[in-house]
């Protein structure tokens, strides 16, 4: 089972996209067809079909209006309070926007609240004449961001470049492979990044003295694991540790627990994993705890002798 994040007062609730590839997702979808009906009202303006343009233009107001509409209830991160009954979902409680994909949520010392965000997916695939394949494989980085009331963190104009190491505007924005940035630079940027398509879909602050002092205040994330790679080999499917300080990160990161999928490299699929991570919880005694919803299993770690520890 996985691990809840449930404030004292108050809980945060996240709803951004669903893992969706841009040829998926409905948002996307709706923007491409926005173009393509642009391009024939270009065509019946030199037609000089005037009713027809009329009507177009008419639909195309709709469907704008209801496209916003569904960006206010989409992409973001809403707040509740958990002592309160009959609460309805509404744009209002919007706490963030621009959060794709939010499922790392914890709390540092400070009452800091630290978010992991997956990036988007398939960049050379639907858009090869701006991305090659290594660019797929490497874009964009996976991220760890500080969660403010009110911020905008880019999604679905904006995604970051970790080679660039910034916000860029996304292909259907009028991005340009990674050049354009626009007002990408107004998105709040990650305090962290990772590799691209490792699925951080856990985070987890520690704030334990049982493991040495080295991890107090640090970040655990849980890596699921990528599924587009190929043909490269697949990546994640792992626990890794990034040190922080002052709500930054202070070092690189490195692998703490690795093994979980079990198989070679060259054979490794999501679907050929024996094991998978994706959710992180600290125990009383300071021992983390990792669950696993490939092999239905849940790990405990702890920090030298066991047979002591009884």
């Amino acid at each position: 089972m996985k691990n809840l994040h449930v404030a004292a007062a108050v809980t945060v609730l996240a709803t951004g996209c669903s893992t969706l590839t841009p040829a998926e997702d409905p948002v996307a979808l709706r923007m491409t067809d926005l173009e393509a009906r642009l391009i024939r009202i270009e065509r019946v303006v030199e037609n000089q079909s005037l009713v027809e343009l009329s009507n177009e233009l008419e639909r195309l107001r709709s469907e704008t209006t209801a496209l916003r509409g569904e960006l206010e209830t989409l992409r973001g991160i809403w707040r509740y309070d958990a002592n309160k009954l009959d609460q309805v979902f509404s744009p209002k409680e919007r706490y963030a926007s621009g959060n794709r994909n939010p499922e790392g949520f914890d709390f540092d010392a400070t009452g800091r609240i630290f978010v992991t965000q997956h990036g988007r997916d398939q960049l050379h695939e639907n858009w090869p004449k701006l991305y090659t394949a290594e660019q797929g494989f490497n874009l964009p980085a996976e991220e760890v961001t500080i969660l403010k009331e009110g911020a905008a963190y880019g999604w679905p104009k904006c995604y970051y470049d970790g080679t660039q190491k910034k916000l860029v505007l996304g292909p259907e924005y009028g991005g340009d492979g990674g050049k354009a940035v626009g007002d990408c630079d107004k998105a709040e940027p990650p305090v962290a990044a990772y590799p691209a398509h490792w699925a951080p879909n856990d985070l987890k602050i520690y704030k334990s003295e049982d493991f040495p002092a080295g991890y107090r205040g640090g970040a655990f994330i849980a890596f699921h694991g990528s599924w587009n790679r190929a043909p490269e080999t697949q990546e994640g499917y792992r626990v890794v540790f990034q040190p922080m300080s002052g709500g930054n990160a202070s070092g690189e990161f490195e692998t703490f627990a690795n093994g979980f999928a079990g198989v070679a490299d060259a054979a490794l699929q999501p679907g050929t994993a024996k094991h998978r991570p994706t959710g992180l919880a600290q125990g009383p005694d300071g021992a983390l705890y990792v669950t696993d919803d490939m092999g239905g299993r849940i790990y405990r770690i702890t920090y030298g002798s066991g047979a002591a520890r009884q």
